[in-house]
C-alpha cells in the first residue's frame, strides 16, 4: 500500500474548481516534489490531505485513512509544516516544543526524549530560553521541523518550506529532509525553488487545478528528447532573442540569467548555422552549445502547452 494514495480528488468553491481530477501515489520513504506557480492549487491538495479540508469528490488515503472519513485520524499519522513558520513567535524555543508535545499528546518520558531531539536538530542547544521572533529564520525553520514531527509520524507534508530563507539553511534544511526520508519517512514537499525539486525522487507539476505532469525528474525531462536547447552568450540577450525567434528552426526562446536558450525544433536544427546567423545580424557571440534540459525549462514548457489548451 502506498503511502499516499490520491484518487481523482477535486475541490471546488462555488463555481471556482482548485483542484480538479488531480491522482497521484507516493511511496513510503519516498520524497516527493509539488511545483506549481502560485493559485495552481498545491496548498489546497495538501490541506485536503491533511483533513484540514474535506474534498468535493475523489479519495485520498494518507497511511492507509480516508481523508473524508476519518480526518482525525488522517492528523495523528501526519506532520506538517506551513510556508508561513508554524510557531508561537512570544513564547520561548522551550515553551514551543512544550506546546506542540502536549498537542500531540507525549508522555512525560517521551516528551524528555524529543525535546532533546529538537533542540538537537535545530541547533538550539542552549537557547532554550529565547523567544522565537529573535531566532534567525534558519533557526526557526529547524525548529519548526522539529515541532512537527515531535511525535515521529510516519508521513510529512511540508509547504514552501524554505520561503524566505538563505541559501546556507536551505542547504541545511534538505539534509534534514534527507535524513528522515532515509529512516522510512514519506515526504510531500512544495516548493518555488526547482534547485531542491530536482533533489526530490520523484515530481509533480500543477497547473491551473490541474496535474499536468509527474515522473522522476530524468522522465518530466523526456519532453525535449527531440527538441535540443541551446545555451547562447552575447552581448545584447533581447537582441538576440529577437533574432533567434525570427528563425525557422526555432520554436522558442526564454532568458536565462545573462544567457538565452533557444529551443529548437527538431533534431536536425541542431546542425543549423545558428551562430554564423546571430554574427550576421550584427550580434557578438561568445559561446553557443547544446545543453541538457533544465527542470525550469521543463516547468516552463508544460505550463506553457497547458495554457495554450
Amino acid at each position: 500500500m502506498p503511502a499516499i494514495d490520491v484518487q481523482h480528488l477535486t475541490r471546488r468553491f462555488g463555481k471556482f474548481v482548485a483542484v480538479d481530477d488531480v491522482s497521484f501515489r507516493v511511496g513510503e520513504g519516498e520524497i516527493f516534489g509539488f511545483l506549481g506557480a502560485n493559485g495552481a492549487g498545491k496548498s489546497t491538495t495538501i490541506r485536503m490531505l491533511c483533513g484540514l479540508l474535506r474534498p468535493t469528490s475523489g479519495t485520498a488515503l494518507v497511511g492507509g485513512v480516508d481523508v473524508s472519513r476519518d480526518a482525525e485520524g488522517v492528523k495523528r499519522r501526519i506532520g506538517y509544516m506551513s510556508q508561513r513558520f508554524s510557531l508561537y513567535e512570544s513564547l520561548t524555543v522551550e515553551e514551543n516544543i512544550r506546546f506542540f508535545a502536549g498537542l500531540y499528546g507525549l508522555s512525560e518520558e517521551r516528551y524528555a526524549e524529543r525535546r532533546r531531539f529538537a533542540l538537537e536538530m535545530a541547533g538550539l542547544e542552549g537557547r532554550e530560553t529565547m523567544i522565537t521572533r529573535q531566532l534567525s529564520g534558519g533557526w526557526r525553520q529547524r525548529l519548526a521541523l522539529g515541532c512537527a514531527i515531535l511525535h515521529e509520524p510516519p508521513i510529512l507534508f511540508l509547504d514552501e518550506p524554505t520561503g524566505g530563507v538563505d541559501p546556507i539553511s536551505r542547504r541545511q534544511f534538505w539534509r534534514l529532509i534527507d535524513q528522515l526520508a532515509g529512516e522510512g519517512v514519506t515526504i510531500l514537499v512544495t516548493t518555488h525553488y526547482l534547485d531542491e525539486a530536482e533533489r526530490c525522487g520523484r515530481v509533480a507539476i500543477m497547473h491551473a487545478g490541474r496535474l499536468i505532469g509527474i515522473g522522476t525528474v530524468a522522465e518530466v525531462k523526456q519532453v525535449f528528447a527531440d527538441r535540443p536547447i541551446v545555451e547562447v552568450r552575447v552581448d545584447q540577450p533581447v537582441a538576440a532573442m529577437q533574432a533567434l525567434d525570427a528563425m525557422p528552426e526555432v520554436e522558442k526562446t526564454s532568458l536565462f540569467g545573462t544567457a538565452v536558450h533557444a529551443v529548437l525544433k527538431t533534431p536536425r536544427a541542431a546542425d543549423v548555422p545558428v551562430a554564423d546567423r546571430l554574427r550576421a545580424a550584427g550580434l557578438q557571440v561568445q559561446s553557443l552549445v547544446t545543453v541538457p534540459p533544465s527542470l525550469e525549462d521543463v516547468f516552463l514548457d508544460m505550463i506553457e502547452k497547458a495554457g495554450a489548451r
